[in-house]
């Protein structure tokens, strides 16, 4: 019996990386996919397969997909994991930064989820899985755009899953909590262009500070990409995975308080945990 094949996009490193190893582990055929191919040496080494993608280019994802269905003739798992931080004031970020944020953490999710769900379709079996982010069911200061877009994919799974269930095809949203990647450090860098002088600073240079610290090694707090992987592989590997995996410092217990607590409370508690001056 032929392996199962897993796509998994932004593959160069962190959790993309720990997910293409972990399914390799439990028998799929991997293939990681990231704009940088050189950088996934390690990766080849340990017999997955890299292709070269951005996600916010029609043609290269399209190319990536068909190089895929050509060599394999399936898709069994697609995991949209490529993705990036845009911290900023909303009142200092060009509607640029903004639409460059949704191009890759959800219009690029979407055209990738449009070429494969046919393949999966077709067979009548398939898993998707979105990595989203404990920030797409609660919000930190500065990061209106970040959180925008991943609430935005937690919609679009939401609606996907109960289109594609009936058709064999399970849809899958991972909210990580703080993990411990370069995702914080180059977000703090991002927020430092973009509101560290003016009206926003003391809160930029905070909540950078904070953000800052979730990248740097044996942070407390935070948990390893392996963990996200873990769940990413349990989901992929499980007859009927569950809807949502909620995992990593943080995620479950914010995500209960948001519920829980009234609005300003809960804002209160949030300036508290990024270290907000009031």
């Amino acid at each position: 019996m032929a392996a199962k094949v897993a796509l998994v996009t932004g593959g160069s490193s962190g959790i993309g990386a720990e997910t293409a190893a972990a399914l390799n582990k439990a028998g799929f055929t991997v293939y990681a996919a990231a704009r940088r191919t050189a950088q996934m040496a390690a990766l080849n080494a340990a017999g997955i397969k890299t292709i070269s993608l951005d996600i916010t280019d029609d043609a290269s994802v399209t190319a990536a997909v068909a190089q895929i269905i050509d060599s394999e003739g399936r898709i069994d798992a697609l995991i949209n994991n490529a993705g990036y931080g845009s911290y900023g004031a909303l009142e200092d970020t060009p509607l640029s930064e903004a639409q460059a944020q949704f191009d890759v953490n959800v219009f690029g999710l979407a055209r990738l989820t449009q070429l494969v769900l046919p393949h999966m379709r077709a067979r009548g079996s398939g898993t998707i899985v979105n990595v989203s982010s404990m920030g797409g069911r609660l919000a930190t200061p500065l990061g209106c755009w970040y959180h925008a877009s991943k609430y935005a994919v937690e919609g679009l799974s939401d609606a996907l899953r109960l289109e594609a269930e009936p058709l064999g095809v399970h849809v899958v949203l991972v909210e990580p909590g703080s993990i411990h990647t370069d995702w914080g450090a180059i977000a703090a860098d991002k927020l430092i262009v973009t509101s560290g002088s003016g009206p926003y600073q003391r809160q930029a240079h905070a909540v950078a500070d904070r953000l800052r610290a979730s990248s740097q090694p044996g942070a407390s707090l935070t948990s390893p990409p392996s963990v996200i992987a873990k769940a990413i592989a349990r989901a992929c590997t499980a007859r009927r995975p569950k809807t949502r995996y909620v995992v990593g410092a943080g995620a479950r217990p914010l995500i209960a308080l948001s519920g829980l607590l009234p609005d300003r409370m809960f804002d209160a508690l949030m300036r508290r945990v990024m270290n907000v001056p009031t």
